[in-house]
Formats: structure tokens, C-alpha cells, sequence
């Protein structure tokens, strides 16, 4: 599970990177090295109250460039009409955008991958532990409405974005640029003074996911592996220093992978997204809805889904381009209830 933790940090400083690489022309190198210590600074003196009033500000930030960027890129563009057709002139129909991870065009696999990625909220521990730090039960409710209308508008302008590019800048969503289409368009609509917020939002949104990984890592490795294994009362000024020591070890691993890691951020991130939702999606929906789970059915079912996905991953061909979370989170779920049900 550490493993897909360093993934999904070192996916958002590889974005850092190109960001930095793109807009002042840093080495990629010195960039990733950069973010990673800029991170590093607040995670560690700050905490988890730190982490959640930075995501705070930069999810608004994040929002806010969205929306500005979208709606003005698609005026810009012509409007809807003008985008489609400008989408039509360069042969890509907007059936074609949707594609699945090994880029193939669309099929039934890969209407399943696509549908496949939602299976994975359930087992996001970044996503999980905001809401368990919640001060009251009464605000879940509202909570989770703010959660889903802040996915949808961002999801949404992030589409108008990303179609209004192919009528501004002729942009290849397929293509090798397709991951900075963002940075292209506001670069070209925009002074550089709202430029530069609105890039700064790119960055919010890489430091704002980094981050959380860090410090749930970190609080995963003291409080359910160091202090498990010591079976013993330790000291919250000895588990604060551990927990910090442990966010500069992960964070050093993902830096090195992201200055290594020819793959792209979305291949990553679908990688670790995956790896998180097999493992613990299945097992916490059965927490929540079913009083027969069992310990060993649980720890059977979070072995099964992320050793399924990483193998998943290796094949290639055929059903296996079927993208690795969905047969990962199904058969965790048939060994948690097997395991649970069988007699010891």
C-alpha cells in the first residue's frame, strides 16, 4: 500500500515539474526538486491542520481559474457550436476523446474503465480522512454536497477547457501535449497577471493532493504499524517526530521516481487511484453495510485488490486492457465475503 502512496505523490510533482518546465522554462529536474521542498516545509511544521486550511484555499483557487478559464475559452472559441465544429474539422469526434488507458478508442471495455473510475472514491484515504475528521456527524450531509459540487463544476469546466483548446490552439487531446492544455490556453487568452492566479491553481491542485498523501501516509505508518507492532502505549511527541520523519522518507522516494518516471500524470494517477480503491474500497463499504466482515476477510480482501491491480497492470491485450481497478475491487469484495463466511 506504501508503494502506491509514493506513486500518487510523485504523479503531482511530476505535473509541478512540467508546470515550472513550461511557464519559466526551469529544468524539469530542478522542479520537481523544488516542489518537493516547498511541500515538504508545510507538511511536516504544520500538520493536518495545516494540510486542510491550505487544501481549503487552494481547492477555491482551483475552482475559481476553472470556472474564469472555461467560460472564457469556450466565448473565445465561438461558443459550443463553433467548438464542435472546429473539433469535426480536425477529425476528432467527441466519442474519440474518450479513450481508454492504453488509448485505445472507444469500445465496451472501455466504457466500463471509464464507469470503472468511480469505484474508486470509496478507497481514497486522502478523500476518507477529511471526512472522518469531521467536528460533527450532523455536517457529513453537508459535506458531501459541497464534495459534489465541487467535483462536478470542476469536472465540468475542465472538459470546456480541454474542448475549447482543440478550437483555440489546435491542441491533440490524444497527443503527447494533451497534459498541458490548461497552461496553452491561458497563456494565450490571458495577461499575464491573471496568467499567473490562474496558473497558480495548477499548482495548488498538485500541492493540495501531494500533501495529503504525505501526512496519511505518515499517520498510517505510526499509528496503525509502529505503534501496532510496539503493542504499547507511545508518546504523542515521539509519534509526531516519527510521523514527520516518515513524510520526508516517502517524499524523497517520490521525488526520485518523479525525476526517473517517463509515464504520464494521468497514468500514474489511474495507477494509484486504482491501487487505493481495490484495496480499501470494497472492505469499507462492507464495514459500513455488512455486520458479518471479519477481521481476516478484511485483510484478505485489501491483499487481493492491490496485488490483482499491480499484476493487472503487467498484462496487456484483450480483457486486460480492461482497466485494473474494476476486476481488482470485485474480486477483493468476493474474499472478503468468502473469507468472512468461512469457518476458521
Amino acid at each position: 500500500i506504501l508503494f502506491f502512496f509514493i506513486f500518487y505523490t510523485s504523479s503531482g510533482l511530476i505535473a509541478g515539474g512540467k508546470l515550472f518546465e513550461s511557464v519559466f522554462n526551469l529544468p524539469y529536474h530542478w522542479a520537481v526538486i523544488a516542489g518537493t521542498v516547498a511541500i515538504l516545509i508545510y507538511t511536516t511544521l504544520g500538520g493536518f491542520l495545516a494540510v486542510s486550511w491550505t487544501d481549503l484555499f487552494q481547492g477555491l483557487l482551483m475552482s475559481l481559474a476553472l470556472v474564469i478559464t472555461a467560460l472564457y475559452a469556450l466565448d473565445m472559441s465561438g461558443g459550443w457550436q463553433a467548438t464542435q465544429s472546429a473539433m469535426t474539422l480536425h477529425n476528432i469526434a467527441l466519442t474519440d476523446l474518450f479513450v481508454t488507458l492504453d488509448n485505445q478508442t472507444l469500445s465496451n471495455i472501455g466504457i466500463i474503465s471509464l464507469l470503472g473510475w468511480g469505484l474508486g472514491y470509496f478507497g481514497q484515504p486522502h478523500i476518507l480522512t477529511r471526512f472522518m475528521a469531521i467536528r460533527s456527524q450532523s455536517m457529513i450531509p453537508n459535506a458531501r454536497n459541497i464534495a459534489l459540487v465541487w467535483t462536478a463544476v470542476s469536472l465540468s469546466c475542465a472538459l470546456l477547457i480541454g474542448f475549447s483548446g482543440i478550437a483555440l490552439a489546435e491542441i491533440n487531446l490524444i497527443g503527447a501535449d494533451s497534459e498541458k492544455v490548461f497552461i496553452e490556453i491561458v497563456q494565450l487568452l490571458f495577461h499575464p497577471v491573471p496568467a499567473g492566479i490562474c496558473l497558480a491553481a495548477i499548482l495548488a491542485a498538485i500541492m493540495s493532493t501531494a500533501d495529503s498523501q504525505l501526512l496519511v501516509a505518515s499517520t498510517a505508518f505510526t499509528e496503525d504499524l509502529y505503534q501496532a507492532l510496539l503493542k504499547r502505549e507511545v508518546s504523542q511527541t515521539r509519534l509526531i517526530a516519527i510521523g514527520r520523519v516518515m513524510v520526508v522518507c516517502i517524499a524523497l522516494l517520490a521525488c526520485f521516481m518523479a525525476l526517473h518516471q517517463e509515464e504520464t500524470v494521468l497514468g500514474m494517477v489511474a495507477y494509484a487511484w486504482a491501487g487505493f480503491g481495490a484495496a480499501f474500497g470494497p472492505v469499507l463499504l462492507l464495514c459500513l453495510f455488512w455486520k458479518k466482515l471479519t477481521l481476516r476477510g478484511a485483510i484478505g480482501g485489501i491483499i487481493t485488490g492491490a496485488s490483482t491491480v499491480i499484476l493487472w497492470h503487467q498484462l496487456d491485450g484483450g480483457i486486460f486492457t480492461l482497466y485494473e481497478l474494476v476486476p481488482a475491487f470485485f474480486l477483493s469484495a468476493i474474499v472478503c465475503i468468502t473469507l468472512s463466511l468461512s469457518k476458521s
